[in-house]
């Protein structure tokens, strides 16, 4: 690995430890508020992909005035940087520690009867709240999880994010292995966690509607609820005013007719649609940085 890292790498990552170091010496809602102040100077006076932001909100809410998107926004901007402090800092609390950040969830019946039945589940989950506190509190409450992952650009933050998900109790599955993995995960009991809301790329996808636009959304989840025969339950956490998070916990429609390409499409439709609800609900706390509609079906106008 050495031979791959630059030294900007090594800047980043000194940058990350010492963050850290600082970070813990406050109360972790501080830090989290620190964040967030961080985080908004990304906005204005920054414009970090403001643009970005701008345009895809426009699109998504037609409805608000700019004012309000604006608002909106912002918040996406603070929930961001919020989202980077307490992801650093959340592997070094203990497991009631963790707990005592959430309040009860939402649909939780729904996991503890997949567990019970001990046949494994799919978590699906999107970038909504702080996605990444998710996995540390299901592991917190004893729940064997895996959640799969995209290697970052940085090898030394990579890694560093890899054995801070191992402290919390997740097994991280990076998406070039994943594969073959995820099923003898899910055989052994096992919940294993997926983000399914960013057009990424080399994932194999399929166009459904979000916010009233065709997306290209990842259909891996689809393809494994049908292969393997196990529960597929959106995952999202969401923070609430209170400044606790909450889980919300929905089963997804599986359905197999027989007709594979139809009911993965359906699937991938059903959770999208279930994912873009609970964003509506907290348009501030998803991330609209991410190009959602970068690409579109061929068929398809220009936007």
């Amino acid at each position: 690995m050495s031979a791959s890292v630059t030294l900007m790498d090594r800047a980043q990552y000194a940058a990350l430890r010492l963050l850290v170091i600082v970070m813990r010496l406050v109360p972790f809602r501080v830090a989290g508020a620190v964040g967030a102040v961080v985080g908004r100077l990304g906005y204005a006076p920054f414009g970090i992909r403001r643009s970005v932001v701008d345009a895809q909100l426009a699109a998504a809410f037609p409805e608000l005035d700019a004012a309000a998107r604006r608002r909106i926004a912002r918040e996406s901007y603070e929930n961001l940087g919020r989202v980077a402090i307490e992801t650093t800092l959340v592997s070094v609390l203990p497991a009631d520690r963790v707990l005592r950040l959430f309040d009860a969830p939402t649909g939780w019946e729904h996991v503890a009867d997949a567990l019970a039945a001990g046949r494994g589940l799919l978590l699906i989950s999107g970038h909504l709240g702080n996605w990444e506190l998710g996995a540390a509190y299901l592991a917190a409450r004893g729940v064997p999880i895996d959640a799969v992952a995209r290697h970052m650009n940085n090898p030394l933050m990579d890694g560093y994010v890899a054995r801070s998900r191992r402290r919390l109790g997740v097994t991280v599955l990076f998406d070039d292995v994943a594969a073959p993995r995820i099923p003898r995960s899910v055989r052994a009991g096992r919940a294993v966690a997926l983000l399914a809301d960013q057009d990424a790329k080399g994932l194999v996808s399929t166009f459904v509607p979000f916010f009233g636009r065709l997306a290209r959304t990842p259909k891996g989840p689809a393809v494994f609820a049908l292969r393997l025969g196990v529960p597929a339950i959106l995952a999202m956490v969401v923070r609430e005013a209170t400044g606790q998070y909450r889980m919300h916990f929905e089963p997804v429609p599986v359905r197999d007719t027989g007709d594979r390409d139809r009911d993965v499409d359906g699937i991938v439709t059903a959770y999208t649609a279930q994912m873009e609800a609970v964003i509506r609900r907290y348009p501030g706390q998803y991330l609209w940085h991410h190009k959602r509609w970068k690409r579109r079906p061929p068929e398809a106008p220009a936007a």
